[in-house]
């Protein structure tokens, strides 16, 4: 038997039946969904700025780490996907776990959503101002003021959003293509001369290397690189084929970084063999990468991975923003945010007013924490960053809950491994997936267990407050509530 979505008041129908603009349907394939996904995760940034500390806290079998959270993943994408085929909503998470686990969840779910995606963007401004910083310093000897660098990342990458989504598609293609490719060739170079220090060795991958102390931290450290790779199925209303092009751009996504990570890091172990590595990574962690490509490549090429980092993090940043507006653009169009916010521009056809208050609303947070004399790095970029990763991560975890409850409601052709046993398997592999981030918050953010306690709690908070605004819309707006994620006409 099927259920039938109710009918959604004509405050929320898609706008499309109005004759005002919308967003541009047809406009990115499959190659295009998964840039913005790949770059939300902004691969060079996490292998020169990430991965080092991986190494030093569970030595030569980091790279197993992060094929196992992308093997996770991966396994969490098979009921994810198969749920995209059937919900057409615009709404991602929120309309997958409303359909799932009901309305309040659903609408609990949106505002973390809100969290998560604004978490993982504004705080990476903080990033984007000591990647410069750093950068300049190394090419030029110069000092660089972090503040004027980040907000003049706000402004151009709400430009980049206030374009076309194929302007954005086609810049995130260059820059994806810049990062990864720097890291191609530090690769390429140590596998060319003579196979690294020691000669090649797949030692890491033996389970004497892989379980050791330090494997829970490296597996939430790689759980953390994944970020943002679920963000597919915001672009559905401007997908080309959608049911096709939404789970491929998927499982290419965590597919591609699982494999890449883990091959990059294994590179780098070779350049300075098993036992060299873990020192260097412990005595100079931001230095590892540099390091080995000036040994296997040339020190130009260490140049250009210091300018192509900042490049990575603004193509982080537009990432992530591209898909807070749509989720803006959602809830907006859902009447749960101001209707202004739903507008989408006649020319450009993108959320433009969704982008310039998401802007603004960067701009107060990046200037509140230099008011206040914080340290962009450890604690606007970690304080900010942090509660977003973990509430993305509940996000994943309660969708993989949601997933065999939607299919017992309705009819369908998926077969039980798809709607049942994938996300099960999913649901308790993500929970040790939080339990292992959460336990290891001090490992992310180097900071005082008060504001730990702070950081993890952000995420279970504001789902409790989404849970609160679900009946406060009930009582007095009942027809939003009733028509929260329906699918539209």
């Amino acid at each position: 038997m099927s259920v039938t979505s109710p009918e959604p008041p004509p405050s929320v129908r898609d706008t499309r039946d109005t004759g005002e603009p919308t967003l541009r349907s047809g406009s990115l394939g499959t190659a295009d969904i998964a840039f913005f996904v790949v770059s939300a995760a902004a691969p060079l940034t996490v292998m020169a700025g990430v991965a080092p500390i991986a190494i030093s806290l569970g030595g030569i079998g980091a790279p197993v780490g992060y094929l196992l959270a992308g093997i996770t993943l991966a396994v969490f994408a098979v009921g994810f996907t198969a749920m995209s085929r059937h919900v057409r909503s615009g709404g991602a998470f929120y309309a997958y776990i409303t359909r799932g686990l009901g309305r309040p969840a659903g609408i609990a779910a949106a505002l973390l959503a809100m969290l998560g995606y604004n978490g993982m963007e504004i705080g990476v401004y903080g990033l984007l101002g000591t990647a410069t910083q750093d950068t300049a310093h190394a090419l030029f000897g110069a000092d660089v003021p972090w503040l004027p660098v980040s907000l003049a990342g706000l402004l151009l990458v709400w430009y980049a959003g206030y374009r076309s989504i194929d302007f954005g598609a086609k810049l995130l293609g260059v820059l994806l293509v810049a990062e990864t490719g720097i890291l191609v060739l530090l690769a390429g170079g140590v596998l060319v001369k003579g196979g690294g220090a020691e000669g090649l060795s797949l030692d890491g991958f033996s389970p004497d290397n892989v379980v050791v102390p330090g494997t829970a931290a490296v597996l939430a450290f790689a759980f953390a690189a994944f970020t943002g790779f679920e963000s597919t199925v915001i672009y559905r209303r401007e997908a080309r084929d959608p049911d096709r092009t939404v789970p491929r751009a998927t499982y290419i996504a965590v597919a591609f970084l699982g494999l890449f990570y883990a091959f990059v890091v294994w590179t780098v172990i070779q350049a300075f063999g098993d036992e060299a590595v873990v020192k260097a990574a412990g005595s100079d962690p931001a230095g590892l990468f540099f390091s080995a490509i000036t040994t296997y490549v040339g020190g130009w090429a260490a140049d250009l991975m210091h300018v192509l980092i900042v490049t990575s993090v603004l193509a982080s940043l537009l990432a992530f923003h591209n898909a807070i507006n749509r989720y803006t653009l959602g809830l907006a169009e859902e009447g749960v945010l101001p209707k202004a916010l739903g507008r989408v521009h006649g020319r450009h056809r993108s959320p433009y007013l969704a982008g310039a208050a998401q802007t603004v609303l960067g701009a107060v947070v990046v200037v509140a924490f230099a008011a206040a004399g914080a340290d962009p790095y450890a604690q606007l970029l970690l304080w900010v960053n942090t509660p977003g990763m973990i509430g993305l991560l509940a996000l994943q975890l309660i969708a993989a809950i949601a997933v065999p409850f939607y299919f017992r409601r309705i009819s369908h052709a998926e077969g039980a491994l798809r709607t049942v046993v994938a996300p099960v398997v999913a649901t308790v592999l993500l929970s040790v997936a939080l339990v292992l981030v959460a336990t290891h918050i001090d490992v992310f953010t180097g900071a005082s267990p008060f504001v730990n306690t702070i950081l993890v709690g952000v995420a279970p908070a504001v789902f409790v407050l989404g849970l609160a605004l679900a009946m406060r819309l009930r009582r007095r707006r009942p027809e939003v509530y009733e028509g929260f994620a329906s699918e539209p006409n």
